[in-house]
């Protein structure tokens, strides 16, 4: 059986004392050319023959010339050395805040109103970050996030999942959306337990904001057994069933203005105190390489959100 010759590893030192050697041919500006001492230089390269198994240069007394493995190998050189100098520096603008890759995921009850914050401010104020979207449901997103897929999550909260934080921007209250002509609209004062016999539109399942209106009919005394007749894939649809007097659908405030302009037949009507809400937070994997960065992203949108009708929140709550 043939012995393996086991191949030591050069060191960078001994890589770059070559490069030197390489280029200037001579130990001495070598060695000045990276700082090192001649007999320090002379002992690298001579340690990196040993480590390769060839000799790289030919000496004599008055000049050094490449042998011709060593000018084969100093091209390599070079570009092993040029590999580790971009590696140190994609290294060092990794670690400036704000720049790079951010997969931001959002749940469709969210993404169309406060997505136009959100942009308007990492383009101000966070012009060399990447902010790429993704748009879905919370079982998929919370999944992304594990997976790696996703960096940060913009959802309702509270989750209940371990391993991951939150980071609480703001409660917003809901309000219940109706025909013009029906009896509830307009009014600031309905109180929750007229849910009790209202015909509710909801999204389909899957959609949080779906599981959120249950749970407020629930607490107003509404049956689990309590008729649906009528779903919808979005937002969208689903007001302008309303519209078409097929029922009323509860509306989180942040979303009122949008889906209700398209259509002068739709009436909002408020709650009384306290009315049914919702949190929004953002969300990330706990030990986060970049939680320092999120939590500064989150104050930051605390601050931008205080112009839409919302209660803005602290890091604390």
């Amino acid at each position: 059986m043939v012995p393996v010759r086991r191949v030591k590893q050069p060191s960078l030192s001994q890589l770059r004392a070559f490069a030197a050697v390489a280029e200037h041919l001579h130990f001495r500006d070598a060695a000045a050319s990276i700082g090192m001492s001649q007999p320090a230089l002379s002992g690298a390269v001579s340690a990196l023959e040993e480590a390769l198994g060839v000799q790289l240069l030919e000496r004599t007394t008055r000049r050094v010339l490449l042998s011709p493995a060593g000018e084969r190998l100093a091209a390599r050189t070079g570009a092993v050395l040029d590999a580790v100098g971009e590696l140190m520096e994609e290294a060092e603008a990794a670690q400036a805040p704000f720049t790079g890759v951010l997969r931001l995921g959002v749940i469709p009850t969210v993404a169309p109103y406060l997505l136009p914050t959100v942009l308007r401010l990492v383009h101000t104020r966070y012009p060399e970050l990447d902010l790429q979207v993704h748009e879905e449901q919370t079982s998929s997103l919370l999944e992304g996030l594990a997976a790696g897929r996703l960096d940060l999550l913009l959802l309702a909260v509270p989750l209940g999942v371990p391993g991951v934080v939150e980071l609480p921007l703001f409660d917003e209250d809901f309000v219940l959306v109706a025909p013009e002509a029906h009896p509830l609209a307009g009014r600031d004062d309905i109180p929750r337990e007229a849910l009790r016999g209202l015909r509710l539109l909801l999204l389909d399942e899957g959609h949080c904001l779906r599981d959120q209106a249950l749970d407020i009919c629930r607490e107003a005394g509404r049956e689990d057994g309590a008729e649906v007749t009528t779903t919808a894939a979005g937002l969208s649809t689903l007001v302008q069933l309303v519209a078409g007097g097929l029922g009323v659908t509860l509306l989180s405030r942040t979303a009122v203005t949008v889906e209700t302009a398209r259509n002068t037949a739709l009436s909002t009507g408020s709650f009384t105190a306290p009315a049914p809400t919702r949190r929004i937070a953002l969300a990330m994997r706990a030990g986060a390489a970049r939680h320092s960065e999120f939590e500064e992203l989150a104050g930051a949108l605390r601050e931008e959100l205080a112009a839409l009708p919302v209660r803005v929140l602290g890091a604390d709550s």
